[in-house]
């Protein structure tokens, strides 16, 4: 059994598999991370289970969007939470990963990678999202060094360069439109036709730094310490080109973490999470916070209001049904 150190330096268990928490927390970002906050704050017995702490905010490379927090890092913006949350002492189950969730006699069982099952009369999935990723050449290795997926987190480190906008639904078109408002050029690159909505259409169409490249395939990466550049594929032609600039945005999409949940909640289309506005899904006493669900914007602020809603809402249903 995983063993933690208390505020006094006492050793302590972490997360016990003999006990019925009132709340258990799957994910260890800003959705889950102020959900157990809210739930250790309301009395609530409450564990956290996630693999990796921060989620996608440790990708991060600056944020300086989050209310209260000027210019800081991703991984400094999580430890922020993380030592917030350990001054109430509330265990976290790391690096072992969440294999299954069931709900039994009105009680949720979740079965962990360490061959333990844990147990709760609520469960708040956090399990957040990732970046769909373009699967080429180069993509990888400029993470971070050039190639970002989030135009309103990193945009403002590009400033004044030449960036590129991979995709072509309303995400891309309107990031393409944020970093027109800041960047020297944007160049978007979409392997075949915008799917946009018109209005956003016709507002990048406003911008004369802008270039729309369709039919064009980015088949490449390319750099030295830093992104250079795309080299991309004319569908139309067969020629290949290549396009410079400084950042690569690819906005194509997220996918959510729902793997745990299939069969067990509603998803929608695109496999997220339905929640209500309380956080609740379709199951009673399973609630769902963050970018796993379908809730628009998916931003660190918003994702951690909604654990601390969702936290709120188990706090309610466990005093009506106690």
């Amino acid at each position: 059994m995983e063993l933690t150190f208390n505020m006094n330096g006492n050793k302590k268990q972490a997360v016990d598999a003999e006990k019925v928490y009132d709340v258990l927390v799957i994910g260890a970002g800003p959705a889950g991370l102020n959900a157990a906050l809210y739930a250790k704050r309301k009395g609530m017995e409450v564990a956290v289970m996630g693999a990796k702490s921060g989620g996608q905010v440790m990708d991060t490379s600056s944020v300086e969007n989050y209310l209260g927090i000027q210019d800081a890092t991703g991984e400094s913006l999580v430890s922020n939470f993380l030592d917030h949350v350990k001054t109430l002492d509330i265990p976290i189950l790391k690096d072992e990963q969440v294999r299954a969730i069931s709900k039994s006699n009105g009680v949720f069982e979740v079965n962990a990678s360490n061959r333990l099952t844990y147990r709760g009369k609520t469960v708040i999935l956090a399990t957040g999202s990732k970046p769909r990723e373009l699967g080429v050449k180069g993509e990888s290795e400029y993470r971070g060094r050039g190639v970002a997926y989030c135009a309103i987190c990193d945009g403002p480190l590009f400033q004044g360069m030449d960036v590129i906008v991979a995709g072509g639904g309303n995400s891309a078109v309107e990031a393409a439109i944020d970093l027109a408002k800041i960047a020297n050029s944007v160049k978007l690159v979409h392997r075949s036709q915008l799917r946009a909505d018109q209005i956003v259409i016709d507002k990048l169409s406003e911008f004369d730094n802008v270039s729309v490249y369709l039919e064009t395939q980015i088949v490449e990466v390319v750099g030295e310490q830093l992104v250079k550049g795309v080299k991309v594929l004319d569908k139309k032609t067969g020629e290949e080109n290549f396009l410079g600039a400084e950042g690569i945005f690819v906005e194509i999409g997220y996918l959510p973490n729902n793997e745990l949940v299939q069969g067990l909640v509603e998803l929608n289309d695109r496999g997220e999470v339905i929640v209500d506005s309380k956080n609740q899904t379709d199951v009673e006493g399973f609630y769902a916070a963050g970018d796993v669900t379908d809730v628009p914007y998916k931003q660190i602020i918003i994702s951690a209001s909604e654990g601390a809603k969702a936290a709120l809402t188990a706090n309610d249903y466990l005093n009506r049904n106690a």
